[in-house]
């Protein structure tokens, strides 16, 4: 199986490893969660357009929007020590493509 659950390009394979990155760099999660996160926030859709509106943002942007319920501030400086994590999929859904360690 591949890593992630929906069609994508080369472009959009990249953005979405930067994302994965920012989530594990930034938001002190495992690679196999990011993932999961990923796979559930486009699950079922087509990201295989090299025109795909997804490109249009950064990894910081969606990593932040697939992680918290909502982001009340995009400044880099915020703090989010109040910012509530939406809860990670299902450890049995199909998300779940990396093995964790």
């Amino acid at each position: 199986m591949s890593t992630y659950t929906m069609p994508t390009c080369a472009e959009t394979d990249e953005l979405l490893e930067f994302v994965v990155e920012y989530m594990v760099e930034e938001l002190g999660i495992s690679r196999a969660e990011a993932v999961a996160r990923i796979n559930r926030q486009w699950h079922g859709q087509d990201l295989s357009d090299e025109d795909d509106i997804i490109l249009h943002e950064d990894e910081r942007f969606w990593a932040l929007t697939i992680y918290y319920e909502d982001v009340p501030d995009w400044s880099t400086e915020a703090d989010r020590a109040s910012w509530i994590p939406k809860a990670p999929p299902a450890p049995d859904s199909v998300y779940w493509t990396v093995a964790t360690s």
